[in-house]
Parts: structure tokens; sequence; C-alpha cells
């Protein structure tokens, strides 16, 4: 049976631990509200562009940009989002499910892995993936800046005819304790589905249809590349503050359970002396 020491030793270590745990779950939930907001902002933005870009993709003309040319996917990039730390319960492993799963589904095409945070690279590099560009601690001062300049590197490859299409592997935020892990395309933009019968008529523009898509596509790239990395940067928090409260309350009960036992060991040891006390004095008599 374990002795009073040692129990009290392990106790000691998990309230410590559970301090550790409990600070943490304090942060996350901070990083939490102030990432919550900044997403909550930019979903209706993201979206509206998103519903322009695709009614105009519908109606324009194919050449009008090269963002616009639609391509047999031969070769494909895949961004894969993912977090630069662990301790965020199944956070990286489900986008890492996500990510090989699509893979799956499109076998025999060339694909090429754009790896943002660490926990996906180090799990690719484990696989022996071809990781063709990585980017790690983008998230510890994440910017509209940092997200235009790598949606500059995807637009330069597609049109340039590098890659035939562009997605992205994310976990989207939903709520305080609901991740969803996506996959969406970013290029070429999705056209609407016309109904039966409805013509694709196209718009008269002010200025030139040229410079009018010039400005407006690669806008629309930069300002969905920058929603993904909000929505990842909100789902982590929220699964790393739900990991730890999860971790808190382990490490409470566990001690409970710990110092019911202490008690019955120190109750036995006392009955085994008394006994011992007992037995001598009755020898003694």
């Amino acid at each position: 049976m374990a002795k009073t020491r040692d129990l009290k030793r392990r106790i000691r270590s998990i309230r410590n631990t559970m301090q550790v745990t409990r600070a943490m779950k304090m942060v996350s939930a901070a990083k939490l509200r102030r990432s919550q907001e900044r997403i909550v902002a930019a979903r209706p933005y993201a979206r509206r562009m998103l519903e322009v870009l695709r009614s105009l993709a519908s109606r324009a003309r194919p050449g009008a940009h090269p963002l616009l040319a639609v391509r047999e996917e031969r070769r494909i990039d895949l961004v894969v989002i993912t977090a630069d730390r662990g301790l965020c319960g199944s956070f990286n492993t489900n986008v890492y499910k996500t990510a090989v799963a699509f893979l799956a589904e499109r076998d025999g095409r060339e694909v090429r892995l754009r790896v943002v945070g660490r926990k996906g690279r180090d799990r690719f590099r484990r696989d022996r993936a071809p990781i063709a560009a990585e980017r790690t601690d983008l998230f510890r001062a994440l910017s509209y800046g940092t997200a235009a300049e790598l949606a500059g590197e995807l637009m330069g490859a597609y049109a340039a005819g590098e890659t035939d299409g562009v997605y992205v592997a994310y976990n989207e935020f939903k709520s305080m304790i609901q991740q969803r892990p996506v996959v969406e395309r970013l290029l070429p933009i999705e056209r609407w589905e016309l109904a039966p019968g409805e013509t694709a008529h196209d718009y008269l523009y002010e200025p030139e249809p040229e410079s009018l898509f010039a400005e407006l596509l690669p806008r629309h790239v930069e300002v969905q590349v920058f929603r993904a990395l909000l929505e990842s940067v909100a789902a982590e928090n929220a699964a790393r503050m739900a990991a730890m409260d999860s971790a808190t309350s382990n490490a409470a009960d566990l001690i409970d359970s710990l110092t019911l036992k202490m008690n019955r060991v120190r109750q036995a040891s006392i009955t085994t002396e008394i006994i011992e006390v007992v037995s001598g004095a009755e020898a003694l008599g």
C-alpha cells in the first residue's frame, strides 16, 4: 500500500499542475474574447464580398482576369492552418485528418502543401509529406498584412499557371464548445449556380472590367485568407480553454480521490499502531 508521504507528494504535484491549467484557461478565455470580436466583425464583410465576386464571376468573361480562369485540376495547392502550440485538445488532429481525407479524395493529382503553424508542419514532416511552403509564429502578431502576403503567394502561383486550384483547410469557429474543420476552395472563385432558364447577363462596368477586377479580386482573396486565419485563432483559443477547463476538473477529482485514499492509509496505520500497543500491553500483563 502506498505510504502517506508518497500520496502527499503526488497531491502536491497535481495541485501545482492544476494551478497551471487554471491559469491557462483564464488566459485562453481572455484571448478568446478578443479573437471572437475580430472574427465576428470580419465575417459580414467577407461573406458579402464573396457573394458579390461569385455573382460577377458567373457573368464575366473567363478571360477578364487571370484569377477567373477555370482549368482542369491537375495541380492543387492546399493551405493547412494549424496552431503553433499544443494543449488544445483535438484542434490540430481534426484539421490534420480533414486535410488527409481531402488529399485521399484527390489521389493521383499533384498536390503542394502549404502549412501554417508549427504543429501541422511537424505532423506532416513525421509523415514524410513534401511541404512546398511553411509559416510558423504567424499568430503571435496576426495582421491583415500577413494575410495579404500569404494571399499574394497563392494568387501569384495561380496566375502563373503553377496550380489549377487553391484550397484552404482550417478549423471554423462555431461556438465556445464547437469548432468545425472545413476545406474551402479559394481559387478559382466559385460561380453562382444559375437557375434553370436563367440567363447569365453581364453587367455594365464603371470603370472598365479589367481595372475593376484587378482591384476587387486580389482584395477578395486577401480577405478570405484573413478570415480563415481569424477563424482558426478563435477556434484554437476556444479549444484550449475547453481543454484546460477539463484538465482542471480532472485534477480536482484526482486530488479528492487521492486525499480519500491518504486518509484511509493514515487511518489504517493508526489502527495498526493501536492494535500493537494493546497487544503489547496484554503480553506484559
